[in-house]
């Protein structure tokens, strides 16, 4: 897919111009060439079981990075103030550096700080805008992007703002209701508008519209959607998903024929041993024909899980398996971490087990600017980075592309280079995604305004935990 920035070479002046420079004497400044990496300009595409880049198998090794969003103070001028440009572009370095290949990250809001969808049909101009430079600085660093459209969880808003704006309750599992076109068909509607308004949505700095931008590997319908606790027969058979995966498939693939598309769930079921039937099978949902991959995000290590290292490896193999032999598609590990235990050992053997399988991309949970996650946070420098190198050389050798380079470090900032020191909030954690329910880590914490330094801008945690929180039921107890 790409080279990696840092491996640049300048170019040669023609020996005439270095001559009458001298006479005239001129001090020639050199500038770098912009990296090939920058200029992606093929899709990414599936190839049966592989995804493909070029007509070639691409494997990657990726990241989650989900707050990128929320990098500015999210007021003021637009360009200077309400993004931070300087931080996305170290975050981006950061990640190249280290190898990461496809970066998974959040592009839903409802809330009023850096939200895209403050109100039912009301986008935010200024907020798209700051999309629209993470998009461009993860082009010129070499760096794809998985957008995801909504979130099952309350973080940020999710769908249960969308189903608030029609007059329906939320929480779980209440908000099974937002799939069901019979119970909120302006649910939607308003996912689809959004969903229009973004693929449509032209780049203020490349003048190239979303749609039609090779830097997006591919969109997430949602993160984590599930249709539980509804009936027995929906929790097993998840037809009602699948009919709204179908019915929002094919609306996007008629608007966006270029990019692929996932599910974006967790992979769940009593089959599995790994949580309970949820209403989203991983065969049946994803063998929708508008899907281009299948995704899970294992949690091995939390409670409800309660998994060894070796029933782990042995869970994604039978994902990888169920995914080219049943669904037929590439298979994506689009979140995955473990805490209290030695993360570099365990990274290690499920990597390399990951590889040995067929697996086809992955992406950890997750890449973290700065320390603000003590359980699930990686930073730069953290010993299992240097697992996660190592396989993104061989995912990069598997793919006939040249394995990174080594890192040049960047420092990771303890705060934002231009905002004051960012306040620690403790929310839950499973609300940035899954039934991770009771998980308690400090909030993402975005840098607060600069006119109110000392102070952060963030809603209660009773009503909007940051990501991965909230309290949800365990997988395979009653109304999981």
């Amino acid at each position: 897919m790409r080279t990696y920035p840092h491996a640049r070479t300048r170019r040669p002046w023609p020996l005439t111009f270095l001559f009458l420079a001298a006479l005239a004497g001129i001090c020639l400044t050199l500038v770098r060439p912009v990296p090939a990496s920058a200029a992606a300009d093929s899709f990414a595409t599936r190839c049966g079981i592989r995804f493909c880049l070029d007509g070639e198998e691409y494997y990657f090794a990726g990241a989650n990075a989900y707050d990128l969003f929320a990098f500015g103070s999210g007021s003021g001028d637009t360009e200077t103030e309400y993004m931070d440009k300087a931080r996305i572009d170290a975050h981006f370095a950061r990640m190249r550096d280290d190898g990461v290949d496809v970066v998974r990250l959040w592009m839903f809001s409802h809330d009023d700080w850096h939200g895209l969808e403050k109100a039912e049909g009301v986008y935010n101009e200024q907020q798209f805008a700051q999309f629209d430079y993470i998009i461009e600085s993860a082009r010129t660093h070499g760096l794809r992007l998985m957008p995801v459209f909504e979130n099952y969880w309350e973080a940020y808003g999710g769908i249960d703002t969308r189903l608030r704006w029609e007059g329906l309750s939320g929480g779980q599992p209440a908000r099974a209701a937002f799939f069901d076109k019979k119970r909120c068909p302006g649910c939607f509607t308003s996912y689809k508008n959004y969903v229009s308004y973004a693929l449509n949505r032209t780049n203020h700095y490349s003048g190239v519209k979303y749609k039609d931008d090779p830097t997006i590997f591919a969109w997430d319908l949602m993160n984590e959607p599930r249709y539980e606790a509804q009936s027995p027969e929906e929790d097993v058979e998840g037809n009602t998903l699948r009919a709204w995966v179908d019915e929002m498939g094919a609306f996007i693939k008629k608007i966006d024929p270029n990019h692929l598309l996932g599910a974006g769930i967790e992979g769940h079921g009593t089959q599995y041993g790994f949580g309970g039937n949820e209403g989203n099978p991983f065969v049946h949902l994803q063998q929708s024909p508008y899907l281009d991959f299948t995704s899970a995000h294992p949690y091995p290590t939390e409670h409800w899980a309660d998994l060894t290292l070796e029933e782990t490896k042995q869970l994604i193999r039978a994902w990888i398996s169920d995914s080219h032999d049943k669904v037929g598609k590439p298979f994506f590990m689009g979140e995955f971490n473990v805490h209290n235990v030695d993360r570099a050992a365990w990274w290690s053997e499920i990597y390399d087990d990951f590889e040995a399988a067929g697996g086809d991309g992955s992406a950890f949970w997750w890449y973290q600017d700065r320390e603000i996650d003590g359980k699930f946070g990686v930073s730069q420098g953290d010993p299992e980075l240097t697992v996660f190198r190592e396989h993104s050389a061989h995912m990069a050798i598997k793919s006939g592309r040249t394995p990174p380079a080594a890192p040049s470090p960047t420092p990771t900032p303890t705060t934002s280079p231009t905002a004051a020191t960012p306040c620690e909030v403790t929310y839950q954690l499973s609300d940035w995604g899954g039934p991770r329910s009771m998980r308690t880590s400090p909030s993402t914490t975005p840098a607060p305004p600069r006119s109110t330094a000392g102070s952060c801008r963030s809603t209660s945690p009773a009503t909007r935990p940051s990501p991965r929180s909230g309290t949800q039921p365990e997988p395979g107890t009653a109304g999981a």
